[in-house]
């Protein structure tokens, strides 16, 4: 349903942006500005993960750190896209700074960068190296990420509004998310 929401939320800033008013007498004068991203999965170093569908490698930072064990629940292959925060809202605020002139359609995708759930398994290990985490798939939450691509394809963004993650896979973890959540959870 979530998704299902996004892309109904997409549709409408569409219809608004291209056909609002089309009856009226000064139709053709849009006063709609629709701009959509289509983030991967969200990783915060300051929200708890609440248990949506991509918060398997957050999950597995904050338990680790609290010293408490953690069952994944998707194969250690499973790969998907993520951005941390600070990167999120960088996108937000680059999207609505561009002139609407370089703009070549109205929603976009962004990334930063795609991991397996065994490369997040192998970065909070070697974070926490007392962290005790499995791997025990739920068929049903298993399904959905195996319905989702492993990359996105973000040329379209770094095309028309110069979008460039400043947060690679490394910088992600060793200068925002580790330091953070070991703040978060002191010994």
């Amino acid at each position: 349903m979530y998704g299902c929401n996004k892309l109904y939320c997409e549709h409408l800033g569409r219809y608004y942006t291209k056909h609002y008013r089309q009856l009226a007498a000064d139709y053709g004068k849009s006063t709609i500005d629709f701009r959509c991203i289509r983030f991967p999965g969200l990783i915060s170093a300051t929200t708890i993960p609440t248990g949506g569908t991509s918060d398997y490698g957050p999950e597995m930072l904050h338990h680790a750190a609290q010293g408490i064990p953690y069952a994944c629940f998707v194969r250690s292959d499973s790969c998907l896209p993520f951005m941390v925060m600070p990167d999120a809202i960088k996108s937000l605020l680059l999207l609505e700074a561009a002139p609407a002139s370089t703009l070549t359609q109205l929603v976009y995708n962004v990334t930063s960068f795609s991991l397996s759930a065994q490369e997040i398994y192998e970065i909070v290990i070697k974070a926490f190296p007392d962290a005790e985490i499995t791997f025990e798939p739920h068929s049903s939450r298993q399904g959905i990420v195996d319905s989702w691509p492993a990359d996105v394809d973000d040329s379209k963004a770094r095309m028309d509004w110069n979008w460039n993650p400043d947060y690679d896979v490394t910088r992600s973890f060793e200068e925002y998310l580790i330091p953070a959540v070991r703040l978060r959870y002191p010994k």
